[in-house]
């Protein structure tokens, strides 16, 4: 059996939508209280037993590497103040067995693009693809949801969501048949669809399990607007050639590409912060609205 060891960060994208802070820093560096979004997306790879992070970056990006590199003159002075206790959260941010992989996207063609870009790293091993700002909170992370899932069908798994039919048109949207306890067999998958045209209202949000095959599809996608290459074309081709199963996970999605889901996922996850939850929320029940 073959399990899913490796993933793919695409983290080239501009972030204007959150323009000026992510002039010069990324938008996957945007803390969620104390931690940046790209690292609870790397923590849910680990726990998923992947090993291997490949990050496809761009421009202004060096602070994602820095992150997860070591800090020498950091750590030389908190071990000298004797804080024992923020030495071990720098050192602890990424586990020792784990590997990163810096792939520099030349032009921010698309996510299929992005995608490409990892090709030589993947090789012909199965991996996932993990959204930094779909921020995903659940007791079981979402990657092992679907990698346990994987490791049954050993097929691509496409994790989706429910979303409203009026919300269709800014998401790829899946057409499926049930084939188990929230699980889909794919049939087709559109992208951003009218919702009077919308095939359902499974909506497909940033977390995938691919096949190697997907790139050689991905290789012949027709570019659309802007030149990009469009991941859900490719695995629309994907779907002549081997199942894909869409997989309606367990957890709360935060869509922090957008400031009012970042700003949601903030407060809910300062309720929950073992330093900060009394007290942000008795805050919280003081204001006047």
């Amino acid at each position: 059996m073959t399990r899913v060891t490796k993933a793919v960060f695409p983290v080239a994208g501009l972030g204007t939508r959150f323009l000026p802070v992510t002039k010069a820093s990324p938008k996957e560096m945007l803390p969620i209280v104390d931690k940046p979004l790209i690292q609870y997306a790397a923590e849910e790879a680990i726990a998923a037993g992947i090993n291997e992070l490949i990050f496809v970056t761009g421009r202004n990006k060096r602070s994602i590497e820095d992150h997860f590199d070591k800090a020498y003159e950091l750590e030389m002075e908190l071990k000298a103040d004797g804080k024992q206790d923020l030495l071990d959260v720098v050192q602890n941010v990424l586990p020792n067995s784990t590997s990163c992989v810096y792939i520099r996207q030349p032009e921010a063609l698309g996510l299929g693009h992005a995608v490409l870009c990892a090709k030589q790293v993947i090789g012909n091993d199965p991996f996932a693809v993990i959204l930094a700002d779909d921020l995903i909170r659940s007791e079981l992370g979402v990657l092992r949801q679907m990698t346990d899932l994987y490791d049954r069908h050993q097929c691509s798994v496409i994790g989706v969501q429910n979303v409203a039919r009026e919300d269709t048109h800014s998401y790829g949207i899946v057409k499926g048949k049930a084939s188990g306890d929230r699980i889909y067999s794919v049939e087709a998958i559109v992208e951003k669809p009218h919702p009077d045209k919308a095939p359902s209202t499974l909506a497909v949000v940033g977390r995938y399990l691919l096949t190697p095959r997907i790139f050689e599809l991905l290789e012949r996608v027709t570019p659309g607007a802007g030149g990009e290459i469009q991941l859900t074309d490719g695995i629309a081709a994907l779907l002549s050639h081997e199942q894909v199963l869409a997989y309606e996970f367990l957890g709360k999605r935060y869509d922090c590409g957008n400031k009012s889901g970042y700003l949601q996922a903030t407060v809910e996850y300062a309720l929950e912060h073992p330093e900060l939850k009394e007290k942000f929320h008795a805050y919280l029940k003081g204001l006047k609205f």
